[in-house]
């Protein structure tokens, strides 16, 4: 039997080389390997206030770019969150079991919530028992994330064994599949931080329907470390971090890629990096422009009703061993 793989994106801001690289290419290897949901988590999305107009077509592109990034519905399932209604019915029943302590203590959370204080959304709190319940919600056993996800996979697993060990064996309690190279893709003007879709400055990340043109201007204001070796070392992370965008990009590796570029300059190391990002992104954008709107929205409403027999399952199964008089 395939082992069963959750992962979403939230649909807000512009969708990068760093969401593509560190989870959406991973998800098109997996598919063939493991029996796979891949939601557009639309209601993490909205934690943080969101324009409806731009929510809805965010919400559209993001399923374009599964798509014509090289998700198969044929062999994984690709839904909205929202469409299944289970997601935030779950959400509820394991908030009953989840701690305040516990939730206080995510470091996103912490970020994310700055100095505002009281004026705090309880949505911005709460959003990790939501994705405990993405996750949970399909017997999930393996859940693509970076490092900075892993914290929300261990508040999953406690409320898992939690849950189980209250009410008796429900929930499959699942294991981190944390990547290597690529995990991270940090930013081009900051590369102590990650590349991230609500970054107001476009100058820091390389958006997946970027031009050429501008493609190749990002690359060439992305910063770098002093001294002009090429190196992927600790002390170079401007340079590690586009090292490794090339080597994913192109397929080169990294000490390969050292050795090419030994005593050339950076302009000439960053004209070839744009040039490979460029024609790496051809095909997807092709793919990207011919895609119908109707025609995805009809994939992802189909991906939806095949979630939500699964879905329907455990939630019923939950409520019975919770007491809960079912229909």
């Amino acid at each position: 039997m395939k082992k069963v793989v959750f992962s979403g994106i939230q649909p807000s801001g512009v969708i990068h080389i760093g969401n593509y690289l560190g989870a959406i290419q991973r998800w098109v290897r997996l598919q063939h390997e493991t029996f796979n949901y891949f939601c557009i988590v639309d209601l993490h999305a909205i934690t943080v206030r969101q324009d409806p107009e731009a929510l809805r077509a965010n919400t559209i592109n993001l399923a374009k770019t599964y798509l014509a990034a090289g998700l198969d519905p044929q062999h994984c399932i690709l839904f909205i969150q929202s469409h299944v209604k289970e997601h935030t019915e779950l959400a509820w029943l394991l908030g009953t079991l989840t701690y305040m302590g516990e939730l206080s203590r995510m470091t996103q959370f912490k970020d994310k919530s700055g100095t505002k204080g009281e004026n705090v959304g309880v949505g911005l709190f709460t959003y990790p028992t939501l994705m405990a319940a993405d996750i949970l919600l399909y017997r999930t056993q393996l859940v693509p994330v970076g490092e900075d996800q892993k914290q929300h996979i261990e508040l999953t697993r406690d409320l898992a064994i939690r849950f189980n060990n209250a009410f008796g064996e429900t929930f499959v309690v699942p294991e981190p599949l944390i990547g290597q190279v690529g995990a991270r893709i940090m930013s081009l003007g900051d590369p102590t931080r990650k590349m991230s879709k609500s970054d107001p400055r476009p100058a820091h990340y390389i958006a997946l329907t970027d031009t050429p043109d501008v493609i190749r201007k990002k690359i060439n204001r992305a910063v770098t470390d002093s001294g002009s070796e090429i190196l992927y070392h600790e002390e170079k992370p401007a340079l590690s971090n586009l090292l490794t965008i090339y080597h994913l990009m192109s397929g080169i590796p990294i000490s390969e890629l050292e050795e090419r570029y030994r005593g050339v300059g950076y302009a000439q190391f960053k004209r070839d990096l744009a040039d490979v990002i460029i024609e790496h992104l051809r095909p997807f954008q092709e793919r990207y422009e011919g895609l119908d709107d109707a025609e995805v929205i009809r994939i992802l409403r189909e991906g939806a009703s095949r979630a939500r027999v699964v879905a329907e399952q455990t939630v019923r199964q939950v409520k019975e061993r919770m007491g809960i008089v079912v229909e």
